[in-house]
């Protein structure tokens, strides 16, 4: 029997997992579960996106065990590599792919891994009965694999309303005015060390920086791409700033709730982002910005609130930063642009509700 206003979430390895998507994952399920919506989780071998043979069997397995009629929400990592799986499943199942990155976006790939993980993933999707997605980017994917845009609907990840930050000079800064030189610029990159967040240009642009004392925090997994890991490593080392720049790995809530506090600026290279979840997370606490020019962190950011680049631009992205961290007025005003956005941010509430909406219209 399907159990009315229920849902099961595919996702492949923990749902514990600290990355963004897996955080969106997370809201959405205790959202759901807030608003009396039966959720119940699934989790699915950790090699997904790449899963081995047992993986795609066990897989199976668990799709087959779901009753008929059943609305069943299966992240895009997992969905876009077993097609097989999920175009055998559509017709008993009211499969609905949740895409955060399409599998062919990943930064690295050689362009026949790229055309294999398209075509999968678009098989995939092609038998989902809707597909949501988290970012402007990733539904213009979808839709060159001849979705319908009414089949596709877009959710955005929200924002929690907290404190502005204090920023380095602790908390009776109650402005970003002046400029302390009493400590280091305090700043902050939070995302996964991959190769497509930029780290490497963002070492080499701070390795030129000298005319401003600063120090970098950067929170995220070292375990996923371990060659990347190793390269910047050894890039720390060669330019003496191992010293100078952190790698905290993956940190919980709390820990990183602290880091942002203490943040005069937040900093990222990424090469392409399906929304920017950690630069929403910086403009909640009013912090300025200075990232890549991808189309979901220049919404974020707009023109006030940060200063942005073209992806993959070294000398723009080192102007950039230099500016920013050389010049505290500029920092200010940014500060301030970044506090008028704050207001702006969608909310999980609103996330959740539309999430709600989407789901309901599936299992109606």
């Amino acid at each position: 029997m399907v159990r009315p206003h229920a849902v099961d979430f595919v996702v492949p390895g923990s749902l514990e997992t600290r990355t963004g998507g897996y955080e969106y994952d997370r809201r959405i399920v205790a959202g759901l579960r807030a608003r009396g919506w039966s959720v119940e989780t699934r989790e699915l071998d950790g090699t997904f996106p790449r899963p081995t043979a047992a993986a795609l069997a066990a897989a199976a397995r668990v799709l087959a065990a779901l009753p008929d009629g059943a609305t069943v929400v299966i992240d895009g990592l997992a969905l876009g590599a077993m097609p097989e799986q999920i175009e055998r499943e559509a017709c008993r199942l009211r499969i609905v792919a949740l895409v955060h990155l399409p599998l062919g976006c990943e930064v690295g790939l050689d362009a026949e891994t790229a055309a294999h993980l398209r075509g999968a993933e678009r098989r995939a999707i092609v038998a989902a009965r809707l597909v949501i997605v988290t970012g402007r980017s990733t539904a213009a994917v979808v839709e060159g694999y001849g979705i319908a845009r009414n089949r596709i609907v877009m959710i955005e990840p929200g924002t929690e309303r907290v404190p502005l930050a204090c920023g380095s000079r602790g908390p009776q800064r109650d402005n970003r005015d002046g400029d302390s030189r009493d400590g280091p610029l305090q700043l902050l990159c939070v995302a996964t060390l991959n190769r497509g967040k930029g780290h490497a240009i963002l070492f080499r642009a701070l390795a030129s920086i000298t005319e401003r004392r600063w120090r970098l925090t950067c929170a995220g997994s070292l375990t996923r791409d371990p060659p990347t890991v190793q390269r910047l490593w050894g890039q720390l080392r060669s330019d003496g700033l191992d010293d100078r720049i952190v790698l905290t790995g993956e940190l919980d809530a709390p820990g990183l709730d602290a880091l942002y506090d203490r943040a005069d600026l937040f900093v990222l290279a990424t090469l392409h982002e399906t929304y920017g979840m950690a630069v929403a997370e910086a403009l909640a606490r009013g912090v300025p910005v200075v990232s890549t020019r991808t189309v979901a962190i220049s919404e974020l950011v707009g023109d006030d609130a940060g200063i942005l680049v073209p992806p993959g631009d070294e000398k723009a992205f080192t102007d950039a930063l230099r500016a920013v961290i050389t010049d505290p007025g500029l920092r200010t005003r940014l500060a301030a642009g970044a506090r008028r956005r704050r207001d702006r941010l969608p909310s999980w509430e609103d996330a959740v509700r539309k999430m709600s909406e989407a789901l309901g219209s599936v299992s109606d």
